[in-house]
């Protein structure tokens, strides 16, 4: 377990391509969101529920946290989770990644003290809902919510970003299946069937 560090389960999106809330789409028998939760426990020594729909997790006993800037998407979300963690560093990950690899999210927690943000990056898009902030990211993600700029990677040309790459990434998860986040129905019968 790392002391000193947050880790936040993004559970806001709209869902629109499932058609409801994913976080309690069915995993192989489970809510996805408890299978994240599964995932992550024990990672930090503080777990925060990023949602602005908290009677909807009450019943997960875990620490919420409505979104600061409401509507501004996944930035606003990771604004929100990095400002309200008792740390300097969080770990965000999405509610809809049910293959979260708990070697390659250790691997990366023992790397932040190394950067602003630590994000992986796979073929050649960073995973930014797979990755740790520190608290100097405040300021300019505030900014880019400020101007109604809600490219998540919008803000990295501000801060210190070091990239896990692809091959670093294999020695813990060959083939990226980390990254997959289930976003629709056939996203989910195409898991069931693996």
């Amino acid at each position: 377990m790392a002391n000193n560090l947050t880790v936040a389960i993004m559970a806001g999106g709209q869902s629109s391509r499932m058609g409801k809330d994913k976080s309690f789409v069915l995993f192989e028998g489970r809510p996805m969101i408890e299978v994240v939760i599964d995932a992550v426990a024990g990672l930090g020594d503080e777990m925060l529920l990023i949602t602005n729909k908290p009677d909807e997790y009450a019943h997960l006993n875990l620490p919420m946290v409505s979104d600061v800037y409401p509507d501004h998407g996944s930035l606003g979300g990771i604004f929100t989770a990095v400002y309200a963690a008792s740390h300097p560093h969080t770990l965000v990950v999405a509610c809809d990644m049910p293959w979260l690899n708990r070697s390659l999210l250790e691997h990366m927690i023992a790397l932040r003290e190394s950067a602003d943000v630590i994000v992986p990056r796979w073929e050649k898009y960073p995973e930014p809902l797979h990755a740790i902030y520190s608290k100097a990211c405040l300021n300019p993600i505030e900014a880019k919510l400020k101007e109604k700029r809600l490219k998540i990677t919008g803000f990295f040309g501000e801060v210190d970003v070091q990239f896990v790459d692809r091959e670093e990434i294999e020695r813990f998860d060959r083939n990226g299946r980390s990254f997959a986040n289930i976003n629709s129905p056939e996203d989910l019968e195409e898991a069931s069937g693996q």
